[in-house]
Protein backbone atom coordinates (compact mmCIF):
# COMPACT_ATOMS: atom_id res chain seq x y z
CA UNK A 1 0.00 0.00 0.00
CA UNK A 2 1.20 3.46 -0.72
CA UNK A 3 2.04 5.70 1.94
CA UNK A 4 0.73 9.21 1.96
CA UNK A 5 3.83 11.89 1.20
CA UNK A 6 5.64 13.22 4.34
CA UNK A 7 5.28 16.57 3.20
CA UNK A 8 1.90 17.38 4.57
CA UNK A 9 0.64 17.63 8.44
CA UNK A 10 -3.38 16.74 7.14
CA UNK A 11 -2.81 13.05 7.00
CA UNK A 12 -0.99 13.47 10.18
CA UNK A 13 -3.45 14.74 12.12
CA UNK A 14 -6.52 12.27 10.98
CA UNK A 15 -6.14 10.54 14.26
CA UNK A 16 -6.97 13.52 16.24
CA UNK A 17 -10.00 15.17 14.32
CA UNK A 18 -13.47 14.89 16.39
CA UNK A 19 -11.02 14.23 19.84
CA UNK A 20 -11.54 16.50 22.26
CA UNK A 21 -8.55 19.26 22.49
CA UNK A 22 -7.32 17.64 25.93
CA UNK A 23 -6.83 14.68 23.87
CA UNK A 24 -4.98 15.63 20.56
CA UNK A 25 -1.12 15.25 21.25
CA UNK A 26 -2.13 11.78 22.42
CA UNK A 27 -4.04 11.19 19.50
CA UNK A 28 -1.05 12.23 17.02
CA UNK A 29 1.45 10.43 19.02
CA UNK A 30 -0.47 6.80 18.72
CA UNK A 31 -0.58 7.78 15.10
CA UNK A 32 2.71 8.92 14.38
CA UNK A 33 4.33 6.15 15.80
CA UNK A 34 1.83 3.44 13.92
CA UNK A 35 -0.27 2.51 16.41
CA UNK A 36 -3.68 3.12 15.16
CA UNK A 37 -5.74 0.89 17.40
CA UNK A 38 -7.50 3.59 19.18
CA UNK A 39 -11.37 3.10 19.71
CA UNK A 40 -14.11 5.34 18.05
CA UNK A 41 -13.48 8.87 18.70
CA UNK A 42 -15.20 11.28 20.61
CA UNK A 43 -17.89 13.81 19.66
CA UNK A 44 -16.09 16.99 19.36
CA UNK A 45 -17.46 19.59 21.56
CA UNK A 46 -20.46 21.98 20.16
CA UNK A 47 -18.69 24.99 20.76
CA UNK A 48 -15.12 24.01 18.89
CA UNK A 49 -14.90 25.70 15.75
CA UNK A 50 -15.33 23.54 12.57
CA UNK A 51 -13.89 24.03 8.68
CA UNK A 52 -14.72 26.82 6.94
CA UNK A 53 -18.58 25.88 5.78
CA UNK A 54 -18.96 27.59 2.86
CA UNK A 55 -22.82 29.06 2.14
CA UNK A 56 -24.91 26.79 0.46
CA UNK A 57 -24.25 26.43 -3.65
CA UNK A 58 -25.66 24.59 -6.52
CA UNK A 59 -24.37 22.39 -8.84
CA UNK A 60 -26.51 20.24 -10.93
CA UNK A 61 -29.52 20.66 -9.66
CA UNK A 62 -28.57 19.87 -6.25
CA UNK A 63 -27.87 22.38 -3.33
CA UNK A 64 -24.81 21.28 -1.46
CA UNK A 65 -22.68 21.75 1.78
CA UNK A 66 -18.88 22.70 0.75
CA UNK A 67 -16.72 22.45 3.87
CA UNK A 68 -12.62 23.59 4.00
CA UNK A 69 -9.60 22.93 6.10
CA UNK A 70 -9.57 25.68 8.80
CA UNK A 71 -6.41 27.77 7.80
CA UNK A 72 -6.77 26.72 4.22
CA UNK A 73 -8.88 29.18 2.72
CA UNK A 74 -9.80 29.00 -0.62
CA UNK A 75 -8.01 32.37 -2.17
CA UNK A 76 -4.73 30.93 -0.05
CA UNK A 77 -5.23 27.38 -1.83
CA UNK A 78 -5.75 28.57 -5.68
CA UNK A 79 -2.78 31.04 -5.19
CA UNK A 80 -0.23 28.97 -3.26
CA UNK A 81 -0.95 25.55 -5.51
CA UNK A 82 -1.90 23.33 -2.84
CA UNK A 83 -4.15 20.45 -3.47
CA UNK A 84 -6.47 18.89 -0.80
CA UNK A 85 -8.10 15.38 -1.08
CA UNK A 86 -11.70 15.79 -1.99
CA UNK A 87 -14.36 13.57 0.19
CA UNK A 88 -18.30 13.38 -1.16
CA UNK A 89 -20.55 12.12 1.13
CA UNK A 90 -24.35 11.26 0.19
CA UNK A 91 -26.84 11.49 3.31
CA UNK A 92 -30.17 8.80 3.35
CA UNK A 93 -33.44 9.38 3.42
CA UNK A 94 -34.07 11.14 6.71
CA UNK A 95 -32.08 14.19 5.65
CA UNK A 96 -34.06 14.85 2.37
CA UNK A 97 -35.53 18.22 2.14
CA UNK A 98 -35.32 21.87 1.18
CA UNK A 99 -32.47 23.00 4.17
CA UNK A 100 -28.86 22.10 3.06
CA UNK A 101 -28.07 22.61 6.84
CA UNK A 102 -29.70 18.72 7.20
CA UNK A 103 -26.61 17.54 5.66
CA UNK A 104 -24.71 17.90 8.70
CA UNK A 105 -26.94 15.76 10.95
CA UNK A 106 -24.34 12.72 10.44
CA UNK A 107 -21.40 11.29 9.43
CA UNK A 108 -18.72 13.46 7.70
CA UNK A 109 -20.20 16.62 7.43
CA UNK A 110 -21.04 16.81 11.41
CA UNK A 111 -17.67 16.06 11.86
CA UNK A 112 -16.24 18.68 9.80
CA UNK A 113 -18.68 21.28 11.35
CA UNK A 114 -16.82 20.85 14.69
CA UNK A 115 -13.61 19.83 13.83
CA UNK A 116 -11.19 22.02 12.32
CA UNK A 117 -8.74 18.81 11.15
CA UNK A 118 -10.68 17.20 9.22
CA UNK A 119 -8.44 16.94 6.63
CA UNK A 120 -10.29 17.09 3.40
CA UNK A 121 -12.16 19.22 1.63
CA UNK A 122 -16.12 17.90 1.90
CA UNK A 123 -18.88 18.25 -0.65
CA UNK A 124 -22.40 17.29 0.83
CA UNK A 125 -25.34 17.37 -1.61
CA UNK A 126 -28.76 18.02 -0.45
CA UNK A 127 -31.43 15.67 -2.16
CA UNK A 128 -34.82 17.07 -2.40
CA UNK A 129 -38.10 15.04 -0.85
CA UNK A 130 -39.01 12.33 -2.04
CA UNK A 131 -36.19 11.82 -5.08
CA UNK A 132 -33.66 9.86 -5.33
CA UNK A 133 -30.20 10.33 -6.06
CA UNK A 134 -29.09 11.14 -9.48
CA UNK A 135 -25.94 10.12 -10.78
CA UNK A 136 -25.95 12.83 -13.97
CA UNK A 137 -26.45 15.45 -11.54
CA UNK A 138 -23.99 14.26 -8.74
CA UNK A 139 -21.41 14.15 -11.44
CA UNK A 140 -22.21 17.61 -12.78
CA UNK A 141 -21.43 18.71 -8.79
CA UNK A 142 -17.79 16.62 -9.55
CA UNK A 143 -17.04 18.58 -12.22
CA UNK A 144 -17.62 22.06 -10.82
CA UNK A 145 -15.47 21.08 -7.94
CA UNK A 146 -12.28 19.57 -10.04
CA UNK A 147 -12.75 22.63 -11.93
CA UNK A 148 -13.31 25.26 -9.36
CA UNK A 149 -11.20 23.66 -6.01
CA UNK A 150 -8.20 23.00 -5.54
CA UNK A 151 -8.61 19.02 -5.42
CA UNK A 152 -5.62 16.61 -5.81
CA UNK A 153 -7.21 14.39 -8.87
CA UNK A 154 -5.93 11.29 -7.66
CA UNK A 155 -7.46 11.43 -3.86
CA UNK A 156 -11.23 11.97 -4.79
CA UNK A 157 -12.96 10.02 -2.24
CA UNK A 158 -16.80 8.85 -2.23
CA UNK A 159 -19.18 7.52 0.83
CA UNK A 160 -22.79 7.49 1.87
CA UNK A 161 -25.11 6.43 3.95
CA UNK A 162 -28.29 3.98 3.81
CA UNK A 163 -30.07 5.64 0.64
CA UNK A 164 -26.75 7.25 0.00
CA UNK A 165 -24.33 4.21 0.23
CA UNK A 166 -26.46 2.61 -2.36
CA UNK A 167 -25.86 5.51 -4.74
CA UNK A 168 -22.49 5.19 -3.73
CA UNK A 169 -22.31 1.73 -4.95
CA UNK A 170 -23.92 2.40 -8.09
CA UNK A 171 -22.06 5.62 -9.10
CA UNK A 172 -18.85 3.63 -8.42
CA UNK A 173 -20.01 1.02 -10.79
CA UNK A 174 -21.04 3.47 -13.38
CA UNK A 175 -17.28 5.61 -13.25
CA UNK A 176 -15.14 3.53 -11.24
CA UNK A 177 -12.43 5.52 -12.55
CA UNK A 178 -13.68 8.59 -10.98
CA UNK A 179 -12.61 7.52 -7.34
CA UNK A 180 -9.76 6.70 -5.44
CA UNK A 181 -11.28 4.50 -3.14
CA UNK A 182 -15.57 4.54 -1.81
CA UNK A 183 -17.24 3.29 1.38
CA UNK A 184 -20.77 2.45 1.08
CA UNK A 185 -22.53 2.37 4.45
CA UNK A 186 -25.76 0.41 5.16
CA UNK A 187 -26.33 0.89 1.47
CA UNK A 188 -27.38 -2.31 -0.95
CA UNK A 189 -25.28 -2.37 -4.09
CA UNK A 190 -26.32 -5.00 -7.17
CA UNK A 191 -24.30 -7.64 -7.41
CA UNK A 192 -24.72 -7.41 -11.51
CA UNK A 193 -22.33 -4.20 -11.56
CA UNK A 194 -19.44 -5.78 -9.40
CA UNK A 195 -17.08 -6.52 -11.72
CA UNK A 196 -16.90 -2.81 -12.29
CA UNK A 197 -15.22 -2.52 -9.27
CA UNK A 198 -12.95 -5.33 -9.58
CA UNK A 199 -9.87 -2.52 -9.15
CA UNK A 200 -11.80 -0.03 -7.12
CA UNK A 201 -10.99 0.06 -3.42
CA UNK A 202 -14.22 -0.50 -1.43
CA UNK A 203 -15.05 -0.90 1.72
CA UNK A 204 -18.52 -1.75 2.95
CA UNK A 205 -19.89 -1.29 6.86
CA UNK A 206 -22.89 -2.92 7.51
CA UNK A 207 -24.82 -4.01 10.76
CA UNK A 208 -25.64 -7.80 11.49
CA UNK A 209 -29.34 -6.90 12.55
CA UNK A 210 -30.16 -3.92 9.84
CA UNK A 211 -34.11 -4.76 9.07
CA UNK A 212 -34.24 -1.70 7.19
CA UNK A 213 -31.13 -2.36 4.31
CA UNK A 214 -30.39 -6.18 5.20
CA UNK A 215 -26.80 -6.96 5.52
CA UNK A 216 -27.28 -9.43 2.68
CA UNK A 217 -27.02 -6.64 -0.03
CA UNK A 218 -23.12 -6.25 1.18
CA UNK A 219 -22.50 -9.44 1.71
CA UNK A 220 -23.38 -9.99 -2.02
CA UNK A 221 -21.20 -7.40 -3.29
CA UNK A 222 -18.22 -8.21 -1.63
CA UNK A 223 -18.65 -11.53 -3.13
CA UNK A 224 -19.53 -10.66 -6.55
CA UNK A 225 -16.30 -8.60 -6.90
CA UNK A 226 -14.29 -11.30 -5.55
CA UNK A 227 -15.63 -13.64 -7.84
CA UNK A 228 -14.63 -11.30 -10.79
CA UNK A 229 -10.80 -11.33 -9.16
CA UNK A 230 -11.24 -7.80 -7.36
CA UNK A 231 -8.72 -8.15 -4.34
CA UNK A 232 -9.50 -4.48 -2.91
CA UNK A 233 -12.88 -4.93 -1.10
CA UNK A 234 -13.63 -5.17 2.37
CA UNK A 235 -16.15 -5.74 4.41
CA UNK A 236 -17.21 -5.05 8.11
CA UNK A 237 -20.15 -6.11 9.85
CA UNK A 238 -21.31 -5.00 13.19
CA UNK A 239 -22.25 -7.44 15.36
CA UNK A 240 -25.51 -6.65 17.26
CA UNK A 241 -26.17 -3.23 15.06
CA UNK A 242 -29.15 -2.55 13.20
CA UNK A 243 -29.85 0.21 10.23
CA UNK A 244 -27.59 2.92 12.18
CA UNK A 245 -23.77 1.82 11.07
CA UNK A 246 -23.15 4.90 10.35
CA UNK A 247 -22.63 6.06 13.62
CA UNK A 248 -20.01 3.31 14.69
CA UNK A 249 -18.22 3.74 11.09
CA UNK A 250 -17.94 7.52 10.53
CA UNK A 251 -16.28 7.65 14.01
CA UNK A 252 -13.71 5.14 13.41
CA UNK A 253 -10.32 7.05 12.22
CA UNK A 254 -9.45 3.26 10.92
CA UNK A 255 -11.73 4.53 8.09
CA UNK A 256 -10.44 8.03 7.06
CA UNK A 257 -7.16 6.80 7.11
CA UNK A 258 -8.33 3.78 5.02
CA UNK A 259 -9.58 5.98 2.36
CA UNK A 260 -6.40 8.49 2.01
CA UNK A 261 -4.14 5.40 1.82
CA UNK A 262 -5.28 5.10 -1.41
CA UNK A 263 -5.23 7.20 -5.24
CA UNK A 264 -6.32 6.65 -8.30
CA UNK A 265 -4.10 5.46 -10.78
CA UNK A 266 -1.34 4.02 -8.36
CA UNK A 267 -0.87 0.62 -7.41
CA UNK A 268 -1.19 -0.29 -3.97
Amino acid sequence: MIPEPKTSDRENRIMSFAVTRSLRPLAALLLLSGCASMGPLEAAPPSQAGQHAQPALMAGGYEYQLFVPQGAPIASLEKDGAKFPLLLFLHGSGERGSDVARVKAHGPPKIADRDPDFPFILISPLLPEEEDWDIDKLDAILDHAMATLPVDPARVYLTGLSRGGHAAWRWAAQEPTRFAAVAPVAGRGDPATACALKDLPVWALHGDRDDVVVPEGSFAMARAIRACGGRKSRLTIYPDLGHNAWDPAYADPALYLWLLSHRRGIED
